[in-house]
C-alpha cells in the first residue's frame, strides 16, 4: 500500500501545477492520471493567457485571471531554468476586430485597471501589416500573452520529476475513492490502494464522473474544441488576433494556430471536415496569406464546461478531506496559477490570497453551462 500526504487525480496542467504548489509547502504528493501527463485539454488548447472577451465573464473569472496572467511572467522563466524546457511565453498583445460590445469592454477595463484601448485600423495595420482589416476600430490589449501549452506541460512534468516530494503515476486509472464514513482515505487503482490524508480531484471533464462514485453530483461536462495548425516560414503574424470568436495564435517557429469550435458531443474527440472548413475560412478571413500555407494538423480536446464557466475549487461538502480544482472550461491555462494556489492554500489550511466563496462547490453560479 502506497502512502502520500495528498493524492492528486488528474495530470493536466491543473493537476501538475496543483502538485507543484503543494510540494512547495512541503507536502508529499502522488499524482495519478489514467493517461499521459499534460495531454487532453492541456495539450489541445491554444494557450492564450487571457479569457476571450474577458469583460463578458463575471468577477469570479477576473479575480483568478488577473493574478494568473502576472504569475506566468515569473513561472515560465522559472520552469525554463529548472528544466531546460522553455514554455515559450510570448507577450506581444492581443488585437480584436469587429467587437460589437466595445463600450462594455472599455467600461470593464476602467473598473479592473486592465490595459485595453480603442485603436484605429491604421494602428492595427502598423502592428500586423498582413491582416485583413475592414477599416473599423480595433480593441488592443497590449499586456496579453500566449504560452506554448504542450511545452508548458512538458516543463511542469519535468519539474515534478525532479522534486523528491512528488511521485508521478501516469497511465494508471483511478477505479474508486477509498471512503471511510465522511472521510476519503485515498484512491483505489484496481487492487492497489494509495492512502492519503487528502485527495484533490483535478480530472477536468472527467471530474464529475469520478465524484459521482461517492454521491457527489457536479455540473461539469465535456465541451469539444477543434483546432487547426498552419505551417509557415514565419513572419506572417506576431501577436494573437481575435475576430468573431475565432483566433490566430503565432508560435516562435512560424506555425500559426486557429481555433476553436464549441461542440457538445460527450467524450468524443472526433475531428470533422465541417470544422476544418469553418476554421480554415476564419483563418483566411483574418490573414489571407494563409491561403498559400499548408495545414499541418487538426485535432480536438475536451474542455470541462461548468455553469458560467466558474470553476469548482475547494472542499467537497460532506467530506473532511476531499477537494476539487476543476471546471475552468476554456480558461484552464488562463486561470491555472491562481486556481492551483488557491486549492493548495485551502488544502493546507492557509489564509487564501483571494476570496474562495465564488468557487465553493455549493456556491450559486447562475448562467448556463459553458
Amino acid at each position: 500500500m502506497a502512502v502520500a500526504d495528498v493524492v492528486v487525480v488528474g495530470g493536466g496542467v491543473m493537476g501538475l501545477l496543483s502538485a507543484r504548489e503543494l510540494a512547495t509547502r512541503g507536502v508529499r504528493v502522488t499524482l495519478i492520471d489514467r493517461g499521459g501527463l499534460a495531454q487532453e485539454a492541456s495539450w489541445a488548447g491554444g494557450g492564450i493567457v487571457s479569457p476571450l472577451y474577458p469583460w463578458r465573464y463575471g468577477a469570479a473569472i477576473t479575480a483568478l485571471a488577473s493574478p494568473s496572467q502576472q504569475a506566468y511572467r515569473s513561472l515560465a522563466p522559472q520552469l525554463a531554468a529548472e528544466t531546460g524546457i522553455d514554455p515559450e511565453l510570448r507577450c506581444a498583445g492581443l488585437l480584436m476586430q469587429a467587437v460589437a460590445d466595445s463600450d462594455a469592454a472599455l467600461q470593464w477595463a476602467q473598473q479592473t485597471g486592465a490595459a485595453l484601448s480603442f485603436e484605429t485600423a491604421g494602428f492595427a495595420a502598423e502592428l500586423e501589416p498582413r491582416l485583413r482589416l475592414d477599416g473599423g476600430p480595433v480593441l488592443w490589449m497590449p499586456a496579453v500573452c500566449s504560452i506554448r501549452n504542450p511545452r508548458l506541460g512538458q516543463a511542469l512534468r519535468r519539474s515534478l520529476e525532479l522534486n523528491p516530494l512528488v511521485t508521478l503515476r501516469p497511465w494508471q486509472a483511478v477505479t474508486g475513492l477509498v471512503r471511510d464514513g465522511a472521510a476519503i482515505r485515498g484512491v483505489q487503482l484496481g487492487a492497489e490502494r494509495v492512502s492519503a490524508a487528502a485527495v484533490l480531484v483535478c480530472a477536468g471533464a472527467w471530474s464529475a464522473e469520478l465524484l459521482s462514485r461517492v454521491g457527489v453530483d457536479l455540473p461539469i461536462e465535456p465541451v469539444k474544441g477543434q483546432m487547426l495548425l498552419f505551417r509557415t516560414d514565419g513572419g506572417l503574424l506576431q501577436r494573437v488576433v481575435l475576430r468573431d470568436g475565432r483566433y490566430l495564435i503565432p508560435r516562435g517557429d512560424g506555425r500559426i494556430l486557429v481555433g476553436s469550435t464549441l461542440e457538445r458531443e460527450g467524450f468524443s474527440r472526433r475531428v470533422t471536415e465541417a470544422a476544418h472548413r469553418d476554421l480554415h475560412a476564419a483563418a483566411l478571413a483574418m490573414l489571407p496569406a494563409l491561403a498559400e500555407q499548408p495545414v499541418e494538423a487538426q485535432w480536438a480536446g475536451l474542455r470541462p464546461g461548468s455553469p458560467g464557466g466558474v470553476p469548482f475549487i475547494g472542499a467537497i461538502p460532506g467530506y473532511d478531506n476531499l477537494f476539487i480544482n476543476a471546471g475552468q472550461f476554456r480558461n484552464g491555462l488562463v486561470l491555472a496559477p491562481a486556481s492551483c494556489r488557491l486549492a493548495a492554500q485551502l488544502i493546507c489550511g492557509e489564509a487564501p490570497t483571494l476570496d474562495p466563496a465564488a468557487y465553493r462547490v455549493d456556491a450559486p453560479r447562475g448562467g448556463e453551462l459553458l
